[in-house]
């Protein structure tokens, strides 16, 4: 656990009890959090909530992963064995759940951010680099509070198959919740992050072992269950 967290009280956030919440097929190590920011300025808001996100994350013993969008090329400027394309995607395999946060732009989330899940498939293979993961959603703004990006950052969940958690964080005017050093301030915005960081550690703790099964659809069965008659045939 780190202790670089100063503003927040450690005895009130203990651990999860992860007993309470694994299968018995869980693999025991901790849960693998791959975390999505969208943008590229230098003094980027929404990756300076992500770098928060991961310290909380690693006190409450996650596995984290924060991804560069820097050299992520254009959606299909490139093949996809491009480097950057493939360690998107085998980050997002690698993950049981995981953060996306994104800043508003015209009342939306940025291109920077929706580049990254374009380049994720639904399928490749029999390899579903994101469904039955967990999903918690986060929005920077630059005024007042708005939900519109996390509305659609649930969407875009809903459509990569994932298990969006209940609670979200949407931080208002985020050039005055973060210090010279980058690090967020105290404030009720910053107990929210970390409630949803807290939530999705449980709920992906809760989820993992289960996924299969969770998303295992009848649909699916029954394309499988022709496909396999018509070979034998």
């Amino acid at each position: 656990m780190t202790t670089d967290l100063p503003h927040l009280h450690l005895d009130l956030l203990p651990g999860p009890e992860a007993p309470r919440l694994r299968t018995n097929e869980d693999a025991g190590h901790p849960p693998r959090i791959l975390i999505l920011y969208g943008s590229l300025r230098p003094q980027s808001f929404s990756r300076k909530l992500a770098l928060e996100a991961e310290r909380i994350l690693r006190h409450l013993g996650a596995e984290t992963r924060v991804f560069d969008p820097h050299q992520l090329p254009m959606l299909d400027s490139v093949p996809s064995s491009h480097p950057e394309v493939q360690r998107l995607r085998e980050w997002s395999i690698w993950s049981e759940g995981q953060v996306w946060v994104s800043p508003e732009r015209h009342g939306t989330i940025t291109g920077v951010f929706k580049n990254q899940i374009d380049w994720l498939p639904l399928e490749d293979g029999s390899v579903r680099p994101t469904q039955g993961r967990t999903l918690a959603v986060m929005q920077v703004s630059g005024g007042s509070q708005s939900f519109n990006v996390v509305n659609t950052l649930r969407v875009l969940g809903r459509w990569m198959r994932m298990v969006a958690i209940p609670n979200q964080s949407s931080v208002a005017k985020a050039w005055q919740e973060f210090d010279e050093h980058g690090r967020m301030k105290p404030s009720p915005f910053y107990d929210r992050v970390v409630d949803v960081m807290e939530e999705l550690v449980k709920f992906t703790l809760m989820v993992r072992g289960r996924s299969d099964y969770l998303v295992n659809r009848y649909s699916e069965r029954k394309g499988d269950a022709a496909q396999r008659a018509l070979s034998q045939a």
